[in-house]
């Protein structure tokens, strides 16, 4: 044999040598596991905070994308792990959920207190007149007018004071039968059958009379018969204080019973007419404080109260219509007015309150969510009491006094519990699966 086939031989034997060493040095023992010769068996490598592999993965923005392995949301932000610690070991009802979600769909949280609630109901309103505070002027006998003493809209007059003299040919006559009944009356004075005395006075009474029910006053029919001098017109009087809003006469017209001569009214207290929804209509009754704004007095209100609610709406705009009275001592609140009105109904003193944004209304119950803390989350059925129309709610039942409460995210929080629900629910049922698929499995070994 040669060196050259010599040294061939060897290098073979090294070659053989070497891989019988390397594969007897890879081969496993067949009754030896991974974690047997792992040096880091029993070190957590999951991304939960137990070491353990997540349930599955899910987008921060949106409960409803979840995926078996991590990736990135349709949105391009980083899946979140869903850990089984975060479900399994809550109490029962309540939610617990990873802080970077919570952070992600910007929880913002609040307390419940005790605060003083006003229910208030705006609308728009309207100045009227006070309609028993309205004053019209007739004269009961036909004549022309002779003098207007009142002669423009707009004037103010006062209880008692002369608005115009008609001249009446009735009047005159009437006047001198008065004249005539009086010198009756005297003359039968004496008279000894009392039949004559009574008729003489009955006479004059009669005359009298039909003066003062044409409005002749007292007084003039006094001066009369003690003057004896008739009087060619007849003066009418202002029956009360206010301002003339109807003219309806002028010098030299005829008039005649049925003329309305003046208008006048009182507006040192005055209507106000709001239009209120049917929906609203619970919370009003009648004295019920009111406040009323006007455009053109910026910063200042006035207070009036309740006085009628239509019992009817209005068919083309479904509302109601509210009278409020008003005091208007300085006549700044004019008739035709167009103001701001707000009824303050059902006041609550030291009533337990949340935001409006922290009730989640499912149709048939009201729910919130109080936070326990460490991300865990309760919802709680309240029942609610009035609402104030400018963000505060009362609260009759269900929360305390200091608890803490979602006021914003809460949606997303109800959306992350009934998605968790339903994986425990799907967890369960495939837990159950497996077992019963491994029993049969036994039972068919057996």
């Amino acid at each position: 044999m040669s060196a050259k086939q010599t040294f061939g031989i060897g290098i073979a034997l090294v070659l053989a040598l070497a891989v019988g060493w390397l594969g007897k040095g890879l081969q496993t023992p067949s009754n030896t596991t991974l974690s047997d010769t792992d040096p880091r068996s029993g070190m957590a490598e999951g991304p939960c905070p137990d070491g353990s592999q997540p349930l599955h993965w899910v987008a921060p923005m949106d409960p409803n994308f979840i995926r078996d392995e991590p990736g990135k949301s349709p949105m391009g932000m980083d899946l979140v792990p869903k850990c089984s610690s975060e479900t399994i070991g809550s109490s029962a009802g309540q939610v617990k959920i990873d802080s970077a979600v919570l952070q992600n769909i910007g929880v913002r949280t609040e307390r419940v207190e005790r605060r003083d609630l006003e229910r208030v109901i705006r609308s728009a309103g309207r100045v009227d007149y006070d309609e028993r505070l309205v004053s019209h002027v007739h004269t009961k006998v036909q004549g022309w007018v002779e003098k207007l003493y009142a002669d423009y809209e707009g004037q103010m007059v006062a209880r008692g004071q002369p608005l115009l003299e008609i001249y009446s040919p009735e009047l005159v006559s009437t006047q001198e039968e008065v004249l005539i009944a009086v010198r009756y009356r005297e003359e039968t004075k004496a008279s000894p059958f009392p039949d004559v005395r009574h008729g003489g006075a009955s006479l004059l009474d009669a005359a009298k009379q039909r003066l003062a029910l044409w409005d002749v006053p007292e007084r003039d029919i006094e001066r009369l018969i003690e003057t004896g001098e008739t009087r060619k017109t007849l003066t009418l009087y202002a029956p009360s204080s206010g301002v003339v809003t109807h003219l309806m006469v002028r010098e030299g017209m005829e008039v005649a019973p049925n003329t309305n001569l003046y208008t006048i009214a009182d507006l040192s207290r005055v209507w106000v007419y709001a239009n209120v929804y049917e929906y609203e209509l619970p919370w009003i009754e009648v004295g019920q404080r009111a406040r009323v704004e006007i455009s053109y007095l910026p910063g200042q209100s006035f207070e009036g109260t309740v006085t009628h609610i239509d019992p009817f709406l209005d068919p083309a705009t479904r509302t109601a219509r509210v009278r409020l009275e008003h005091a208007n001592p300085e006549g700044l609140l004019k008739p035709e007015m167009f103001a701001n009105v707000s009824i303050l109904a059902d006041a609550r003193n030291e009533a337990l309150a949340i935001s409006e944004e922290a009730l989640i209304r499912s149709g048939r119950r009201n729910l919130v969510f109080v936070a326990l803390g460490e991300g865990r989350f309760e919802p709680r059925v309240v029942e609610v009491g009035i609402q104030t129309g400018d963000g505060w709610i009362e609260i009759n039942e269900g929360l305390a006094e200091g608890e803490v409460i979602v006021s914003s995210g809460q949606f997303l929080i109800d959306s992350e519990s009934k998605l968790q629900e339903s994986l425990q629910k799907f967890l369960s049922h495939q837990e159950k699966k497996e077992h019963k698929h491994h029993d049969m499995m036994m039972d068919m070994g057996s």
